[in-house]
Order: C-alpha cells, then structure tokens, then sequence
C-alpha cells in the first residue's frame, strides 16, 4: 500500500519558501514540528529507563541518547520559520542519528537484561521513520522503515537474550505495522497538499485563459458591431448614393477614426487632461490606505496629457491592487510599514510608482494562486496598449511597483 502512495508524491521543488508559502511547504513544517515535540516528550518520558541502562552500558546510553534525541528538539525550532530545505536537512540527520545509535544496540550489552520486553529505541523508532519521510522520497522511507526495523529487532537480542522466533517475528511485526501506519499518513498527507499546489496553479491558469477569452469576445463583439453599424453601414449608403457627398466622406471618416481607436485599443473617444488623471489615479490608491502620501509631479508640458478614460481606468485598478497588496503582506513584525506613491505626468505618458519599505519578498518565488500580482497588476498593465508594469523586491528591504503607460498614437 505504502509503495502505492509513494508513486503519487512528486519531487519536492528546491530551494527556499516562495511568499505566500505553498500547501506542501506548510504541511512538512507542520509534520516537522509534530516530529520534533514528540521527540522531545519521548527523550522524557524515557528518561529513567534511560538512567537503568546508565548502569549496564554507560559510554553507550550516553552516546545513544544523544544520537537519538538531541535533534528533536532542533526540528522542532527549524520548523517555525526557516527555510524549508533546512527543515529537510535537519529531518534527515535525525533519522541518520537515530539509525546509528540503533546500530550500536548490538554491541552495548555484555549480558541480556530478561527484564526487559524491548529495547527504548525500538519503541519509539516510528519517530525516526516520519522524520525519514520528511527528509527523503517515499522509497527511501520504505526502505529506512524496513531496515531499521530489522536493525533493531537483531539488537533486541542483546537487550533481551533468548526468547522464541515467534516472539521475535510479533514484535517486529508490530514495530513494522506501527511504523508503516505513520509512513502512510506521512506520505498521504505531503501527496495532498502536492496536489493542492498542483490544482491552484491549474485554477490559477484556468482563470487566466477565462478572463483572457473575455476579453477576446468583448473585443470581437466590440468590433462586429463595428463592422455592422459603421462600416457596412457606409458601404451601403456608399452603394446607394452611387457618387461622393459631403455627408458620405463625414460618415467614412468618422469610421476610420473608430476603427484606428479600436486598433490602438482605446475604449472611446473621451480622455482625461492631466488634472483629472492625477486626481484619478489619487483617489483610486486613497480608497485603499486613506493615510497614504500621494506625490503628483507635473512638468512643463504635462498639461497636453490627454489619457483614454479606459487606459486611466486599467492604471487606477492596478495601482488599487498594488496598494492593497502593500496593505495586506508588507507587514514587518510591530514596525510600522511606510508607503507612499508618486505620480509623474508627461506630455504623452503617464508614471505610478509605489514604493513600502516593508518585509519585501522574492518576486520570482511568488506562488500561481497569487493572481494579486500575476493577473491584477503585471497582467493588467501589460495587456493595456501602452503599458507597462515593473516590480522589485528583496526580502527585508521592501517593494517598489512601477506602472507606466505611454500613448500609442504617438509612437506611431
């Protein structure tokens, strides 16, 4: 059953937690944790056996209590908030720890103590193999599992001395069984949320290509009934009329000013002057943070600025999503987070720059289900015909957003 499951878990992704940590991330923090407290509470609970056996084999406890519990407590302190490939790590020399100390069983006792049913370590060996599916791939895990398990059950004849082959096969059989049922809940619990990872990145793209197909038929709906009222309707007055007039040559003008709109994607004909988009895009980013500082900067020359209403409106929302994301994830422990925007207006251009010095955070580990930034603010200015979108962050030293947009008729 356990190789079964093994088959369904994929390669865990290197390298560090992306922002906004993924569903696999946040379960082998969780498991690590679990794993290191109950480490933790089995060195104490084990703790007078341990000090019985001091007598038998000093040197050995000694080094094998330390082998096989001072990491607990060190993966249980690395689960919160480190990078989780040091959580891996950790997990790993755990398990190869207690696997050596369980080694050593065999050549700690001069004498068997009859006393005894099992060997400490063989009790608790089933922390070693979570910690083992935490560090390594299923069939490692497996094979840690059954091997350890063999280890053991040999070095419980020293532990224990002469007792029945049927005994010995019971008590490694339900070490065997207990261990496999951690495994598989181990194994079952990474495969999910791999899973969850693998379907928001799905969901993440599928709503990418839905609101791109949007768009697509909004602009074919625009266009045909482009097509249908302007242009067919032209022709057709053009066929009737059968020579030019003043009021055919209007209507054919006004067509190919609709059509050279349409094709440099302007929403309309009404734009905003300077005054009016910096009042805009104002309003827009103090509806999310009524506190934040807006700096306009208008050069000479500024005041011919005419920006299409739809243009303004794709800039407004991006710079909204961008603000809002400030709000949300800039958060730096119980200091206050400083944002402020600038917005630097052209002749033919208009600029939005955010900038926090907050927690900042790795761009390019930003996960698919964060449409915030993906679709909301990159996708939406760089879908906008002149636009533009720029982000940059590091870890610890805050974020800067640029949105920018030029007007294409002038380029032409």
């Amino acid at each position: 059953m356990i190789a079964t499951v093994a088959d369904r878990v994929p390669a865990r992704p290197a390298g560090p937690p992306r922002t906004g940590e993924a569903a696999a991330d946040r379960i082998t923090r969780r498991l690590a944790l679990a794993v290191g407290l109950a480490g933790t509470i089995a060195a104490v609970l084990d703790f007078p056996e341990l000090l019985e056996h001091r007598e038998v084999a000093p040197d050995w406890t000694a080094a094998a209590a330390v082998l096989a519990f001072v990491l607990f407590p060190v993966l249980a302190a690395v689960s919160i908030g480190t990078n989780v490939r040091v959580v891996r790590q950790v997990a790993g020399a755990l398990a190869t720890c207690y696997l050596v100390a369980a080694a050593a069983v065999s050549f700690a006792y001069v004498e068997p103590e009859p006393e005894h049913t099992a060997s400490w370590m063989f009790r608790v060996f089933s922390l070693g193999v979570l910690a083992a599916s935490l560090a390594w791939r299923p069939p490692v895990s497996i094979a840690y599992l059954l091997g350890g398990n063999v280890l053991l059950a040999v070095g419980n004849l020293a532990v224990v001395g002469d007792m029945s082959a049927l005994w010995y096969l019971g008590l490694l059989a339900r070490s065997t069984g207990l261990c496999s049922l951690f495994l598989w809940c181990s194994i079952y619990a990474q495969a999910g949320a791999a899973r969850v990872d693998r379907e928001t990145a799905e969901a993440s793209a599928r709503a990418a290509r839905a609101a791109g197909a949007a768009a697509r038929d909004r602009e074919r709906a625009r266009f045909a009934a482009l097509i249908h009222d302007a242009v067919l309707s032209t022709l057709l007055d053009a066929s009737r009329a059968g020579t030019s007039s003043p009021v055919l040559r209007e209507q054919a003008a006004r067509t190919l000013a609709q059509l050279d709109e349409l094709r440099v994607g302007s929403g309309g004909s009404e734009r905003f002057d300077a005054d009016a988009v910096a009042g805009f895009l104002t309003t827009a980013v103090r509806e999310v943070d009524p506190g934040i500082g807006v700096l306009v900067r208008r050069p000479p020359g500024s005041a011919a600025l005419r920006m299409p209403v739809d243009a303004a409106g794709t800039m407004a929302a991006a710079a909204a999503e961008a603000v809002r994301n400030s709000v949300r994830h800039a958060g730096a422990g119980d200091r206050p987070v400083h944002r402020g925007v600038t917005v630097e207006l052209g002749p033919a251009a208009a600029r939005l720059v955010l900038r926090d010095d907050g927690a900042g955070f790795d761009p390019a580990k930003v996960p698919a289900d964060r449409l915030g930034v993906a679709v909301s603010i990159l996708g939406r200015m760089r879908s906008l015909p002149g636009g533009d979108a720029e982000l940059a962050s590091r870890p610890g030293q805050g974020t800067t957003v640029t949105l920018s947009w030029h007007d294409p008729e002038q380029t032409r």
